[in-house]
């Protein structure tokens, strides 16, 4: 499978004006149609992945997902490994905004003013010090009536901020409702709702578990949560781009 993704599809500055102002970023099409598709069948290939969720087995919602085995398919590799860069660079300033490498989840040992590596593999070594071995990129699958509890994707000490979903199917066409919603629970205010519906293969880069927000003085943390409202109708597929790997 050819990847489509070239190292400049994404302005990272306007990237990071998305979610200073609304807690995500709407990315350009990562994807082609094709391999939208491909990663469509490749949800019936049991030997792709470690393990399946049925959501309603554990009160996640309704739907399912199955997380990718090592090695990595070369398309899912290759999302990780390109997007993590520029995506370190920002959750590094996030870290700064937050109190530097005392920031939430920051693995040991990153360097001198970096709460994160430069690169995913420096990461991926650092969960394995950590215990946490399993690669977390996932394929979801939802059909009518489904939908996803909020949630976080925290899966062991070391967490990396960022994660990005990219959309399989197109919206209105394969599926109607299934809205991408994000919660944003402000500390002594009521939470900030945020809708996004991304198009084929768009991708949507959001917090993992908080994020910097301006305060009277320097930052504070917000928490911010994830999900996806009920599909009404046919079939909603997402690949789940999550860097740091689980226990």
């Amino acid at each position: 499978m050819e990847v489509a993704l070239r190292d400049d599809v994404i302005d990272w500055e306007q990237a990071e004006d998305q979610l200073e102002r609304s807690g995500i970023a709407l990315t350009p099409p990562l994807l082609s149609p094709g391999e939208c598709a491909d990663l469509i069948d490749d949800y019936e290939r049991d030997e792709l992945f470690r393990s399946t969720i049925v959501m309603a087995r554990h009160a996640f919602g309704e739907g399912g997902y199955r997380y990718f085995r090592q090695p990595l398919i070369p398309v899912v590799q290759d999302l990780r490994t390109r997007l993590y860069p520029p995506l370190a660079r920002l959750a590094n300033r996030w870290a700064d905004r937050l109190g530097g490498r005392g920031a939430s989840g920051a693995p040991p040992g990153a360097g001198p003013g970096r709460a994160f590596p430069e690169r995913l593999d420096e990461l991926i070594a650092a969960c394995a010090e950590a215990e946490q071995h399993r690669p977390t990129p996932l394929l979801l699958r939802y059909g009518p009536g489904g939908y996803n509890c909020l949630h976080q994707d925290v899966y062991g000490d070391i967490t990396f901020p960022l994660q990005v979903a990219i959309m399989l199917s197109t919206p209105d066409v394969d599926f109607t409702g299934g809205e991408s919603v994000f919660v944003e629970q402000r500390p002594r205010a009521q939470s900030r709702p945020v809708v996004a519906r991304p198009g084929l293969g768009q991708g949507v880069i959001f917090p993992v578990r908080d994020r910097p927000v301006p305060a009277a003085r320097g930052y504070k943390r917000v928490a911010m949560k994830h999900g996806v409202s009920t599909v009404h109708t046919g079939r909603r597929f997402v690949l789940g781009v999550i860097f740091h790997n689980a226990r």
